[in-house]
């Protein structure tokens, strides 16, 4: 049996992770706090830091969108349950990765087709 308010509690913690993390690698690559340098030299530095901060900042909201969805399968009582086959999702795997909506079948064949030789 799942401990439903002990996963609603770990997925709202890592929600609020994410929104930080998503809000001040956005806010840095702004320069909120930080505006460019004078430098041209600098400035390439800067920008390269960008673009890193963007992929933080969108790895985080692909990630708290998956969170979401898993808040929202907890809320409907299909948490747990395997999106594609329909079957239970294995413990280990929720553990792991609180947010899956796969089992680890569906999971590796899903990952398998976007595999490109």
């Amino acid at each position: 049996m799942l401990d439903t308010d002990a996963i609603r509690e770990r997925l709202l913690r890592r929600r609020e992770e994410l929104r930080k993390r998503a809000s001040d690698a956005s806010a840095e690559a702004r320069h909120e706090g930080d505006p460019l340098s004078a430098d041209f030299a600098e400035q390439v530095t800067q920008r390269e830091n960008d673009d890193v901060l963007g992929a933080i900042s969108d790895s985080a909201r692909v990630e708290l969108e998956q969170v979401n969805g898993a808040l929202r399968r907890l809320a409907s009582g299909r948490y747990g349950t395997c999106v594609v086959c329909g079957e239970d999702i294995e413990p280990e795997r929720l553990a792991a990765v609180p947010y899956t909506d796969r089992c680890r079948g569906c999971a590796e064949h899903a990952a398998a087709r976007t595999v490109r030789p």
